[in-house]
């Protein structure tokens, strides 16, 4: 889905600027890991993630507003209706509560890294389903991504996975990946016609109808006031996640696309885990281990590869 948000040509914004652009969009994207980090292990999980998309929406709204977007909400049809409820409930919810969850489990860094199994995983099924392209190169791609988020995901002692090893952090952190390709394989089959911009408010509010709700029943009511006793350094991080990461990172990206096509600015996020090591170190003082150093360089080395076999016929 391309947004029309934005139209970027040489004469309105120079490419070096757009390029700062994605390159802000991957660090932000980066940096939602160690700031959920820091929300998971002080506040209830759902309650994180409703204030996260509540916030996010309000954004959201005022923007699609500014951009004459909500007269657009009134021509969808039932079909993209139904197919923006199930992207929210599963792009949105299901995301969040895994995210969080491995979050609280997981340090950010590790985590960051995890989630390379995205694009391997939504090019195969893409493959599958919808007949994308694949060639030789692309193959090693997936193939050098997969191994690095295996040593990853195991420590280093990739056997684990065959003895049942693994633990609930790397199982949540997984099934948050999983959530995020259904998201991106639903866009392509349920919500055709819709602009990207309407699709991240749309979904945005109905996740967090769904997260609301599940705060309510799971974490009871005081739960949702935990933020307004909260820090400071708490409110940086919910509203770097939510301001940040959910809605400038996703204008950059939009700009992005615009003017320098989906391919291009896609291959940015590649630098995503990279942003996310980074400033967990920096921020939270985690510690770099060997597993992550020597994984990370494969997953993140096999996802460049895909990108610019992408441009390739062979």
């Amino acid at each position: 889905m391309r947004s029309s948000t934005f139209v970027a040509t040489p004469g309105s914004a120079s490419q070096w600027r757009i390029h700062l652009k994605l390159l802000g969009m991957a660090a932000l994207w980066g940096g939602s890991w160690p700031a959920g980090r820091v929300l998971a292990q002080a506040l209830p999980p759902l309650a994180v993630a409703s204030w996260r998309f509540g916030i996010a929406l309000v954004l959201l709204l005022a923007w699609l507003h500014a951009t004459a977007g909500l007269r657009r909400l009134c021509g969808l049809s039932a079909r993209q209706w139904g197919g923006l409820a199930l992207a929210g409930a599963v792009g949105v919810f299901g995301y969040a509560v895994f995210f969080m969850l491995g979050l609280a489990q997981v340090p950010a860094g590790r985590a960051a890294l995890v989630v390379t199994t995205n694009p391997v995983a939504t090019t195969l099924l893409a493959a599958w389903w919808f007949g994308e392209r694949l060639n030789r190169r692309i193959g090693v791609g997936m193939a050098l991504a997969t191994a690095g988020a295996w040593v990853v995901i195991t420590h280093g002692q990739p056997l684990t996975l065959l003895t049942g090893g693994l633990g609930v952090g790397e199982l949540l952190l997984l099934g948050c990946a999983a959530c995020w390709v259904a998201y991106t394989l639903m866009g392509r089959r349920l919500l055709q016609g819709v602009d990207a911009l309407t699709t991240t408010t749309v979904t945005a509010g109905l996740g967090m109808v769904l997260l609301l709700a599940s705060a309510l029943v799971f974490e009871r009511p005081q739960a949702l006031a935990a933020p307004l006793q909260a820090g400071a350094g708490i409110w940086a991080a919910l509203f770097f996640l939510a301001a940040g990461a959910t809605v400038l990172a996703y204008a950059w990206y939009f700009e992005g696309v615009s003017a320098l096509g989906a391919g291009a600015a896609s291959a940015y996020i590649t630098l995503v885990p990279v942003f996310g090591v980074l400033f967990a170190a920096i921020g939270l003082g985690e510690q770099v281990d060997g597993s992550m150093a020597v994984g990370g360089a494969l997953a993140v080395g096999g996802l460049a590869v895909m990108n610019l076999a992408r441009r390739s016929p062979t």
